[in-house]
């Protein structure tokens, strides 16, 4: 039910990602009469009386509307009827309902939003925390590390994804004294064998691949997120202008045609759609509010994937592995 444009573009991204993925099943959350044109084998409508608005506040969407698509969603998940949810929603309800709902797993103090960027290299840098969590300790850097670690590896098969802390300088002496000893933590974290830690990197590493995971606060994070989707759609914007401009511009495009088609493949942020809320005890996925049916598909694909290749239980394991460490740190830097 949620996203800008709601089920004419879930149900029809719904449908293709079941023709696509013959070993699936989808449990259809949302108002009987919305619903009611859709049918397939392999779907189930499961009725919820409310919708969880855009512009909710957080205590309408938990508080109040406890029979939201949303929440009822959620608690599939935390009964065992599904193995991950996906929400085009409000992100803010949405979080705070899964944590509400789900809880953390041990050793997680906040849940973190990941997602991809597209970057040069033709695939995409994973950046975490993209806004769940404005304020960050050291602490809360090392476990986005480690989680984001967990989620590259299944979506990607690398088992050692390297990790980049976000900085405004390669140094080890730059930053705030959070980044400094969220550094010195990280680097402990390598040195016991809990994630491969490359460094600091800078705003520009995320578009260049440098790493696989940007580790940071979700104030930066989100900045970081809204900028790349604001250039991207300026920059097209601007060539769709100048291309028609004059005769001498459109034969430009004729002929830039086919470089321009692949940069357009190559940063379409649809092909990267879907958002996990890593650190819960259940899958759950964010996808953009205003995508498309091919966005929303990708969403539910990357659900799929996590929730094939065990996600949550390597998220916990990677935790325990590092539990020495987070507990050590919690130690030392507690007042």
């Amino acid at each position: 039910m949620g996203g800008d444009h709601g089920p004419i573009v879930t149900l029809a991204a719904c449908r293709q990602f079941l023709d696509k993925h013959e070993d699936a099943e989808l449990l259809m959350v949302g108002l009987p009469a919305a619903l009611a044109g859709f049918s397939h084998v392999r779907a189930t409508i499961v009725p919820a009386s409310e919708v969880v608005g855009m512009d909710d506040p957080l205590e309408i969407a938990l508080r109040k509307k406890k029979d939201s698509s949303m929440r009822v969603a959620i608690n599939q998940v935390k009964d065992g009827a599904a193995q991950a949810a996906v929400s085009a929603g409000n992100t803010g309800a949405l979080m705070a309902i899964s944590r509400f709902v789900l809880k953390t797993i041990d050793g997680i103090d906040r849940p973190a939003i990941s997602g991809l960027v597209p970057n040069a290299k033709g695939e995409a840098t994973m950046v975490l925390d993209l806004g769940a969590n404005v304020d960050c300790t050291a602490e809360h850097l090392l476990q986005f590390a480690v989680m984001g670690s967990a989620l590259v590896s299944v979506l990607r098969n690398n088992e050692t994804p390297s990790v980049g802390l976000l900085n405004i300088g390669e140094e080890d002496i730059k930053g705030s004294e959070v980044i400094k000893q969220a550094g010195e933590l990280l680097r402990a974290a390598a040195a016991a064998g809990d994630l491969n830690f490359f460094g600091n990197v800078e705003g520009n590493d995320i578009f260049k691949g440098t790493v696989d995971i940007v580790v940071c606060d979700g104030f930066v994070g989100n900045v970081a997120l809204k900028t790349t989707e604001g250039a991207a759609s300026m920059f097209g914007n601007f060539l769709k202008a100048e291309f028609s401009r004059n005769i001498f511009t459109r034969m430009a495009a004729i002929c830039a045609y086919p470089v321009l088609k692949a940069f357009k493949f190559r940063f379409d942020h649809r092909r990267h759609n879907g958002a996990a809320l890593l650190g819960l005890r259940g899958l759950v996925f964010k996808s953009h509010g205003s995508a498309d049916v091919m966005a929303f598909e990708n969403a539910l694909g990357r659900a799929y994937e996590a929730a094939k290749h065990d996600l949550l239980e390597r998220v916990k394991s990677r935790i325990a592995h590092a539990a020495p460490l987070l507990n050590r740190n919690q130690t030392i830097i507690s007042p």
